[in-house]
């Protein structure tokens, strides 16, 4: 058990069936009337923010998110198997719960699986990726000066926009949260 007055950044419990984690509090000690805690906190699963102020002595059950990095082996249907590197063991996730992100990972990258009471809510890929582009109009020598972009289809089918120079077998680094293509990979 935690009480509202033990709340600190980062710490996750349970309110109403949900899995909430503080992300800002403070600690309000009025002239008149009795003190409370402003919370700003996140619905874990959800991830709908909310604000709410507590009691001090509020008491709510902790909850305790497991983060695990696995690897991603391979998908049937709408099931996607992870393997745990420490067990061998391949978890199936349902395909609904994959970000827009999972759409840049390829076979044997890692992702960070969370889940709460051994029922996964998440999956996280990796921040950035090195793909290499399988499809895109040819490339042009010496045009780099504008900020003109074409389309352009990854290993994992994915589409994104790269500079107009890049062509069919170039790697290239993407930022899984935004899509956005970063760089020409190195090597």
């Amino acid at each position: 058990m935690i009480s509202a007055g033990e709340f600190r950044n980062g710490v996750t419990f349970e309110m109403d069936g949900q899995v909430m984690q503080i992300i800002e509090f403070q600690h309000v000690k009025p002239g008149k009337g009795a003190a409370f805690v402003r919370t700003k906190m996140r619905n874990v699963i959800s991830g709908a923010v909310v604000e709410t102020s507590f009691n001090p002595t509020a008491k709510f059950e902790n909850a305790y998110v497991e983060r695990k990095n696995m690897e991603y082996s391979y998908n049937d249907g709408n099931l996607y198997y992870f393997m745990d590197p420490e067990t061998y063991e391949l978890e199936p996730i349902d395909g609904s719960i994959l970000s827009d992100g999972f759409r840049f990972v390829k076979e044997n990258m890692v992702c960070t699986i969370s889940s709460y009471k051994g029922k996964v809510f998440s999956v996280e890929p990796p921040n950035f990726v090195e793909l290499e582009i399988t499809q895109t109009d040819p490339g042009f020598a010496g045009n780099t000066a504008t900020n003109v972009l074409k389309p352009a289809t990854v290993e994992t089918g994915a589409e994104i926009k790269v500079p107009l120079f890049l062509s069919i077998g170039d790697r290239v680094k993407i930022d899984t949260r935004s899509g956005d293509y970063l760089e020409r990979a190195k090597g």
